[in-house]
């Protein structure tokens, strides 16, 4: 497919989802349930996503070529949302020598001794390479904001730790990120916005199906008693990090293929006004090339 093509039929899934200012919004007014009135099988979602992600792997390529820009897409989400699953059907097609997928888990001895930002920072993609935040240092302001006494295994002094506290977190992560797209990094951020009723409903299924079980955790549902305590630690943050440079895509999650579509979609077109090119042959390189030619054809 042309790449004017695949950009037509990519480009509206993604706008209607898109977050670039903070200041008045609510999560509620985003449906996780939303289709944009699409109403798909698999297999003519399953055609429109490997278009999009067929297009990606060519750009991934030429990004990789030119060696100036970089990609990090950050994927925030509850449990059962679908992170994995999105992040290994769009990314399918590109190849993996020129992208790096980072999970956050439980932080070691040695990274609770450094910044909050310390762990994710060092992870942040050289130039010419894909990242992958599977979570990100937005945990510190979720997670964290949720169950505070993570807060005190930081060894922060406590005169540090204030009511301001994560206002202060916020503030430094927007300004990390303002600061990464200064450097040529293109930061997108997906949050799959997950309803209660679907992830119940996903829980579920891990427990009725013994092929499923070892997805499950009992902790997945203790955390679900915190749910309205997350939302609003989703909408807080959403609300003083999402810009221009750096936006957010509060991402329908409920309809795994529509979730696949709208995340292709934003990358792509993110990818799209990098408007890369393959890097232009010096008129001396062209020179050596030619003799390199040259020497080929005389071998016997």
């Amino acid at each position: 497919m042309l790449r004017k093509d695949v950009l037509k039929n990519v480009r509206k899934y993604s706008e209607p989802f898109r977050v670039t200012k903070g200041k008045d919004f609510r999560l509620k007014d985003f449906d996780p349930g939303d289709t944009l009135g699409l109403d798909l099988d698999k297999q003519e979602a399953k055609e429109l996503l490997s278009r999009g992600s067929e297009w990606l792997a060519l750009e991934q390529e030429i990004l990789y070529a030119q060696d100036s820009w970089s990609v990090l897409l950050v994927f925030q989400a509850m449990d059962a949302a679908g992170k994995d699953g999105t992040i290994r059907h769009v990314m399918s097609g590109v190849n993996p020598q020129g992208c790096d997928v980072s999970s956050f888990k439980q932080p070691s001895d040695e990274e609770l001794s450094h910044d909050f930002l310390w762990r994710y920072s060092v992870k942040v993609p050289q130039r010419g390479r894909i990242g992958i935040f599977n979570r990100s240092y937005y945990e510190e302001v979720l997670v964290v904001r949720v169950h505070e006494a993570l807060l005190k295994a930081q060894k922060m002094p406590p005169r540090l730790v204030g009511k301001g506290v994560w206002d202060e977190r916020l503030a430094d992560i927007a300004r990390f990120e303002d600061y990464l797209t200064r450097q040529g990094v293109v930061v997108l951020k997906f949050y799959l916005n997950l309803s209660r009723k679907e992830q119940k409903k996903r829980f579920m299924e891990r427990l009725d199906k013994p092929e499923k079980n070892w997805k499950f955790s009992a902790a997945d549902v203790r955390e679900r008693r915190y749910w309205d305590d997350y939302m609003h630690a989703y909408e807080e943050a959403i609300r003083a990090t999402a810009s221009k440079q750096a936006p957010w895509y509060v991402v329908p999650a409920d309809n795994k293929w529509f979730t696949r579509l709208v995340v292709a979609a934003a990358i792509v077109e993110a990818v799209d006004k990098l408007d890369l090119a393959y890097p232009k042959v010096s008129a001396a390189a062209k020179k050596d090339l030619a003799a390199a030619r040259a020497e080929l054809l005389a071998e016997r």
